[in-house]
């Protein structure tokens, strides 16, 4: 078995999302020095750190946080890309426990009561094969030792990409999207709301007004990674 894995391993490698290198027997997706060198934020740590502000006067949220640092000249770009639609859903999981470790030492994250992913459009969903903040939200889940729940909050309509949209674009194209579905199962809690990326946070707005109308929920916001910090 084990002389059957290195073949394979040695006609089709696999590969770092992040650096495209090969990866160690020991690594799961990304390899160990993309790990070490993350543009990681540390905002997980501030409560009111720059993150915050996206949402002033557009939504009431707890907490706000992520991973990494966005830009177009990093390697977390083409980490988001391979998670997304490159097919590499592993790589949700893997940094999602990566930051759930985090998180979980920090009380105001730790004492969330379930994790809600973003979800996709069912078309968009069947075409992708996965839902990429859903596999972010196992990996959370694994590390917090907090469950993460489907099908409470849903998306109704089909959206185009958010891509190149302006801010009010963005916000438009996903304002009346979501909808929620036996909220009772997370009536009372504080609720994270994961998701891949925030940059305008309006995909973020729309699910949390939407999640407010159950009652007692309050919202978090955590993704892998932010284009505003």
């Amino acid at each position: 078995m084990k002389l059957a894995k290195n073949l394979l391993s040695f006609f089709y490698p696999r590969m770092c999302v992040a650096c495209g290198d090969a990866l160690q027997q020991n690594e799961t997706s990304i390899c160990i020095e993309c790990m070490l060198h993350l543009p990681e934020t540390g905002c997980h740590k501030e409560r009111d750190n720059p993150l915050r502000s996206v949402f002033d006067g557009r939504a009431r949220v707890e907490e706000v946080a992520a991973l990494m640092s966005y830009s177009k000249d990093n390697k977390v770009q083409k980490i988001l890309h391979g998670l997304k639609y490159g097919g590499q859903k592993e790589v949700g999981e893997v940094l999602g426990e990566y930051y759930g470790k985090q998180l979980a030492a920090e009380e105001r994250f730790s004492q969330a009561g379930c994790i809600v992913p973003v979800p996709l459009h069912r078309r968009k969903l069947r075409k992708r094969g996965y839902n990429q903040s859903e596999w972010i939200a196992r990996g959370l889940s694994k590390a917090m030792h907090i469950p993460y729940v489907t099908g409470v909050l849903v998306r109704e309509d089909y959206t185009e990409t958010q891509t190149k949209k302006s801010r009010y674009a963005r916000w438009m194209n996903v304002k009346e999207v979501f909808a929620v579905k036996n909220g009772e199962k997370i009536a009372g809690l504080h609720v994270i709301l994961c998701d891949d990326v925030l940059t305008t946070g309006a995909t973020a707005e729309a699910a949390i007004h939407k999640l407010e109308e159950i009652p007692g929920v309050k919202v978090s916001v955590v993704t892998l990674a932010a284009v505003v910090y």
